[in-house]
């Protein structure tokens, strides 16, 4: 019990001093294994910053060897399962670089095949429950897993995404990999109005955003979208908000 009330305290301390994680106003309940050395993480949090730098904050704590991370991100717009189901799909199903890749979607332990294309070696099942999405299946490249990804993370409603998605053949995964990840996918998101102008800088996992956006909201966007991705370690935020001003 000695150990226990060690790493719980250490955890606490720990998510107080991290930025972006408020415990006194979005409470953080955990739960530590002494046996296993594992610590589940619960509750709900204001955002995907939150969510996870609390997780890679706890990952570092002496005596915790793994991490279940059951946070959620409150949304912004509460919508049922349904709704979130839809909203994935069509993003999905409208996207040309997913053109070939087969879509099922599940429900009530029901599978409907939504596109199977002809000869297709890729395939994204899609189950939301409780505003929670999850990605099975397997695609072609880590790109694709990404990008999937942040679609699942921008439908209005979703909680969290558990991204189950392989790649096959398997890559090998690199900071490279996620920088043109991140382009790409900030080139798909319709709230990015200067994407192509952003400075996008990879090491170790840490993305480093610079540029200039015109908004707060594009600049806090860009953010949220480098978080979406798997892989990415923390996020430094340099982008500057310049408004451009009228002509009279």
């Amino acid at each position: 019990m000695t150990e226990r009330t060690a790493v719980e305290k250490a955890v606490f301390a720990a998510l107080e001093r991290e930025p972006g994680v408020n415990l006194h106003r979005w409470p953080v309940r955990i739960e530590y294994n002494v046996v296993s050395r594992a610590l589940s993480l619960d509750g709900e949090v204001e955002n995907i910053i939150a969510k996870r730098r609390a997780y890679e904050c706890v990952c570092r704590i002496d005596g915790v060897d793994g991490v279940i991370d059951r946070l959620r991100v409150r949304p912004g717009e509460p919508r049922g399962d349904g709704a979130i189901r839809a909203s994935v799909t069509q993003t999905l199903l409208e996207e040309p670089t997913l053109r070939d890749c087969a879509v099922h979607i599940y429900h009530k332990g029901v599978m409907e095949a939504l596109r199977t294309p002809p000869g297709s070696t890729e395939v994204i099942g899609l189950t939301v429950t409780d505003g929670v999405v999850e990605l099975t299946g397997h695609v072609g490249s880590l790109s694709h897993k990404r990008l999937a990804g942040a679609f699942a993370w921008w439908a209005p409603g979703c909680r969290d995404v558990l991204n189950e998605l392989s790649v096959e053949p398997p890559e090998a995964d690199n900071d490279g990999e996620i920088a043109d990840a991140l382009r790409l996918v900030l080139e798909k998101d319709p709230l990015m109005l200067h994407a192509d102008d952003l400075g996008i800088n990879v090491r170790s996992g840490v993305v480093a955003l610079s540029g200039v956006v015109t908004a707060e909201e594009e600049r806090r966007q860009a953010e949220y979208t480098a978080w979406y991705l798997v892989g990415v370690r923390d996020v430094v935020n340099r982008l500057e908000v310049r408004r451009v001003s009228g002509r009279a």
